[in-house]
Parts: structure tokens; sequence; C-alpha cells
């Protein structure tokens, strides 16, 4: 069976869980706590050297990293993956920039002022650059998605789930979602979509039978 090592509260690993959630694909979830260094710890190196989640196992035995690859490997000949070259390449540019210009920004700033809000006020010259960097990138994405419905004209799939994983936590990292319409409206699209799950609910089933 496919194995899926996530951590809870993370876009990142929001990508592949929905994607297996919404092909209604079986797989095993399991949780590693980085705010303990789990992902560190002997017994998970073993399974994934680079000490990072996400990181999937398929059932076919292959092991794979990095979020958007396995959007890539996860929907291959499915109704998520872009159908035409020329969207494939859009695709991957959109998922570039979102690795680039969005997730390395929204994704700290978040960290540090709501998941360990204790530091927020240290880092506060942090959080506000990474803050205006990420505001920056958001501007042309929201350029990008006036008057569309999702990323690709040929509909939902896993260039909206990439973009979707820290955009639609950006408010969590500070970032005002009022200063962005057509984002709020797209957001309110992708949670729409059949098969949907929230990110608060990664892992729930989980914990509550732990």
């Amino acid at each position: 069976m496919t194995t899926l090592y996530a951590c809870i509260g993370s876009g990142n690993c929001f990508k592949p869980w929905l994607v297996l959630n919404q092909l209604k694909k079986r797989f095993d979830l399991q949780l590693v706590d980085v705010l303990s260094g789990e992902q560190k710890s002997h017994s998970f190196l073993k399974i994934n050297p680079l000490g990072v989640v996400p990181y999937l196992k398929s059932d076919c035995g292959k092991s794979i990293g990095e979020s958007n690859a396995m959007l890539w490997f996860l929907s291959e000949g499915t109704h998520l993956a872009p159908p035409t070259a020329t969207e494939r390449a859009a695709s991957l540019q959109w998922m570039f920039f979102e690795q680039s210009k969005l997730e390395p920004f929204i994704s700290p700033a978040r960290f540090y002022s709501t998941i360990l809000p204790d530091t927020s006020e240290e880092r506060a010259g942090q959080i506000y650059e990474w803050q205006q960097s990420a505001t920056m990138a958001l501007y042309r994405l929201d350029a990008h998605l006036e008057n569309r419905k999702f990323m690709l004209d040929s509909g939902y799939g896993i260039t909206d789930i990439a973009i979707f994983g820290y955009v639609h936590v950006l408010e969590e990292a500070g970032i005002p979602m009022n200063e962005f319409p057509a984002i709020g409206a797209w957001i309110n699209e992708v949670s729409n979509t059949d098969g949907f799950i929230p990110l608060r609910e990664l892992g729930q089933a989980k914990i509550k039978a732990a």
C-alpha cells in the first residue's frame, strides 16, 4: 500500500494528502512529529535519509520526496493531471513559482506567527520581510486568477493543489486576504471541489485513534 509520511499543519504535506483523498486512493498515513525532531530520528532517517516530510512510498516500491513531484506521480493518468503539453508546461511554471516565490515566505511567517507564536516578537523583522516578499508574489497570482475559476483553462487539478497548499493559509502568516479578492474567490472554488478535505483534518482520525 502507498504510505505518506506527513506532519500535521504543513501545507506541503497537505498537497499529496489531498490528492490521495480526492482520487480515492488507498494509503497509509504515518504522522511524523517535526516539532519534537522526529524527522531527524535514526528510525526515520532509515526511511528518508534527508530527514524531511512529506515523503511518499508508493505501492510499486518507489520512494518520492518533494510535494509537487508527488502530485505529478499520483495524478498520472487521472483527471487531476494537466491534459496537454502546453498546460503541463504552465503547471510546472506555476509550481516553480510556488516553491520559489510563495512557500519560502508564507511558510516561515506562518510558522513563527501562528505555530510558534512565542517566537514572533524576536523574529518580527524577519516575519515582516517574509510577508513583504510573499505579498509581491501574491499580487501576481491574484492578477492571474482574475476572471478565471482555476489556475489552468482545463479546470481544477494538481496546479491548483500545489498553489493552494500555503496560499490558503496566508492569513495565518499575517497577510490579509482582503487584498487579494481573486485569490479569495479561487480558494472558495477549490474548497468546494469533489472530495475536498481541509488541512485541519490531516491526521485527525489517527489522533482520535491514538
